[in-house]
């Protein structure tokens, strides 16, 4: 706002580290400062600054957030490249580490933030996200012209994990929305869906994912067919295809009675139409606990009873 040059602070996104050993987070600064400030931000609570460093001298006066013994606060040789190190770590110690300095005296700058993940794992394990593609029902497409992709990611490690959903040819980052990260056991999953509207119904889609185990840090890319050529279009465009399976599932989902599929016969009614495995199971389990149902009543209704003498 002043008009001057920008003045940033970077930092890694996440640094993973087993327990009981010690974690380094840098700071790079983009030019040369007199003194940098750490801050410590957990769950629920305040940041709190743990310490200050002045560069010139090299003197650090530590606040009581944290022991003395239990941070350790350095500068690099190049003078704008800074380190905190937290010693002994425990699972406590994990927060968010910021950096911060003061610009032209008026304005304090704070970099991006660390999560500092605390493991008693291989922390050099590689533990990417594991997708699973929902595509869009056709109750949605018939009665509101659009189609929702969901993008479940499951069993990664660490938290700290950026989704975004693009176009298929496109760099542009489209309007989506993402739940909550949460734990399961050691590791982490979460799920980000993209409605797309009718005139957007011929493209493909992607989800795009970055995460610190990514393969040669590559954004991880999960294709979404466009839905015009999505499983749940082609029940309703070839019904000549269609299994027992699928005609309970267009039912379940589409009530109406009078509601009956378009004839087709393009090519696209010759491909081979997938259903997700979770589906059939569903369907089969359902049938299972009704005949097991079945069977309990007729042997209840069949057993003898006895009266007062004992006799059937």
């Amino acid at each position: 706002t002043s008009g001057l040059v920008a003045f940033s602070l970077e930092q890694p996104s996440v640094v993973v580290v087993r327990m009981d050993t010690l974690a380094i987070m840098p700071c790079k600064a983009s030019t040369k400062i007199s003194h940098i400030h750490w801050y410590h931000h957990q769950e629920h609570t305040a940041p709190q600054r743990i310490l200050r460093l002045e560069v010139s001298g090299s003197s650090v006066n530590k606040d009581s957030v944290l022991k003395a013994d239990k941070i350790i606060a350095i500068k690099d040789k190049d003078v704008t490249s800074y380190s905190l190190l937290v010693l002994k770590l425990k699972k406590n110690d994990e927060a968010v580490y910021y950096c911060a300095t003061w610009e032209v005296r008026y304005n304090k700058v704070f970099g991006p933030g660390t999560v500092l993940r605390v493991t008693d794992k291989n922390p050099d394990e590689d533990i990417p996200p594991k997708p699973t593609v929902f595509l869009p029902s056709i109750t949605e497409i018939k009665d509101h012209n659009t189609g929702t992709y969901l993008c479940l990611l499951e069993d990664f490690f660490p938290d700290v994990i950026k989704i975004d959903w693009k176009e298929k040819d496109d760099k542009t980052v489209l309007q989506s929305q993402q739940g909550d990260t949460m734990k399961t056991k050691d590791t982490y999953m979460k799920f980000s869906w993209l409605t797309v509207t009718q005139e957007s119904m011929a493209k493909d889609h992607k989800c795009m994912v970055k995460h610190e185990r990514n393969k040669g840090r590559v954004d991880q890319e999960i294709d979404f067919p466009s839905i015009n050529r999505s499983i749940y279009q082609k029940l309703v465009l070839c019904p000549n295809k269609l299994t027992w399976l699928d005609w309970i599932g267009i039912r379940l989902e589409i009530p109406d009675k009078n509601w009956k599929p378009q004839n087709n016969t393009r090519q696209e009614c010759g491909l081979q139409l997938m259903n997700t495995s979770a589906y059939y199971i569903y369907i089969l389990l359902l049938f299972k606990s009704l005949m097991y149902s079945i069977i309990i009543t007729i042997c209840l209704l069949e057993r003898p009873a006895l009266d007062g003498n004992r006799k059937n």
